[in-house]
This record gives structure tokens, C-alpha cells and sequence, in this order.
């Protein structure tokens, strides 16, 4: 089962007097990623690198802004999938010391970076979210709205035309459950519709 991180979690490595700032933290997708890099190049301007790994399903990537090709982003990024993460973001920056770590250094570094980093981590179980699009009568948009807030589900988009439409989501395993529920308490009333593109998923 893929897991993810409950919040940020920091480390912070000397080695041969260069300083590796190991962070690990949760990210919704490449673009939310790659803000935190920019965000952390302006933090620490004086920094020889800013290395970086993301797992993101389709998403992923390794960067190694600068230090030998595979030292730094790769061997972040297998940290990650030998841990079963996803939507997790692991950034490294360093601040050289003057000594050369050499290859194999520099993978031992950037690794450690990250491993320490996950020792104190509230991992989660990766929950993934499905988008469905509910139309019932009037009279029934109440008995709608209760059922999706027993069910812990998220309301994103309410229209009122001739039937009330609620686009919602839910955990992608309970969604079935819930679909049952409506059904179930609208007596069929309730007619489900393709969520409309213009409604983003939270």
C-alpha cells in the first residue's frame, strides 16, 4: 500500500564540513513541488545545490541541480520508492564545505539526508479521491447534503436547474458505499451524471 506524510520532517547531515538540510514533505503534484524548490533556491542563496525527488505517480522525478549526474536526485528518489511513497517531495540543499565527497560520497550523503529525515515520520495511508456528480429533486437536497456529511465527503460545487446537482468527492474505496447510501435513501430518485470539467477535484 503506498503511504504518505503526515506533515514535513527535517534532518540535517555534516560531512567533511559541507552541511546537508535533508527535507521530506507531502505534495499535491509536480507543479506544488517545484514551487518548494524555487521557494528554497530564494532561502538559501548561498547554498552550492538544491537537490530534489518527487513521487507523484506519473509525476515523478530526480534532480541533481548541479552535483554529478546520479548522485543526489536518484538515489533520493529510490529512498522514496523503497519506503512506498507517494505524493512526497524529498529536497536536500547544500552548503559545500570545501572537500570533495567524490561519487560515492555524494550518494551515501544525499541518501542518508533523506533516511534520517523519514526516521521521525508520520507516515499515512495514500488515500485517493474520486469526483462524483449527483442530480436529485429539490425536496431532496437536504437528505443529499446530510448523507455526505455523515460520509465525510468533501461538497466542491452545488447548481440548482430543474434537479439540484452536487458534484462531491469522497475516498475512491468508500465511493461505492456512499453511491448504495444515496440510493438507498432517495428510493432511486437520485440520478448520477460524468462530474463536469470544470469542477477541479480537491
Amino acid at each position: 500500500m503506498a503511504l504518505t506524510l503526515a506533515a514535513a520532517v527535517h534532518s540535517e547531515l555534516v560531512i567533511k564540513k559541507s552541511r546537508f538540510l535533508g527535507c521530506v514533505q507531502p505534495v499535491a503534484d509536480r507543479a506544488a513541488a517545484l514551487a518548494v524548490v524555487q521557494e528554497l533556491h530564494a532561502l538559501h542563496p548561498g547554498a552550492a545545490h538544491v537537490c530534489w525527488a518527487l513521487m507523484a505517480g506519473g509525476q515523478s522525478a530526480a534532480n541533481d541541480d548541479g552535483e554529478p549526474g546520479g548522485t543526489a536526485g536518484r538515489p533520493m528518489l529510490e529512498v522514496l520508492r523503497h519506503q512506498e511513497l507517494e505524493g512526497v517531495l524529498a529536497t536536500v540543499v547544500r552548503y559545500f564545505g570545501g572537500v570533495k565527497l567524490g561519487a560515492g560520497g555524494l550518494v551515501r550523503a544525499y541518501t542518508d539526508a533523506i533516511a534520517q529525515a523519514l526516521i521521525g515520520a508520520d507516515k499515512l495511508p495514500l488515500q485517493r479521491m474520486q469526483t462524483l456528480c449527483c442530480e436529485v429533486p429539490y425536496a431532496m437536497e437536504g437528505l443529499l447534503r446530510r448523507e455526505l456529511a455523515n460520509a465525510n465527503a468533501t461538497l466542491i460545487d452545488v447548481a440548482h436547474g430543474s434537479l439540484v446537482r452536487l458534484v462531491f468527492t469522497t475516498v475512491q474505496t468508500h465511493a461505492p458505499i456512499l453511491v448504495s447510501r444515496i440510493d438507498d435513501a432517495s428510493q432511486g430518485r437520485a440520478g448520477w451524471v460524468d462530474p463536469p470539467d470544470t469542477v477541479d477535484p480537491v
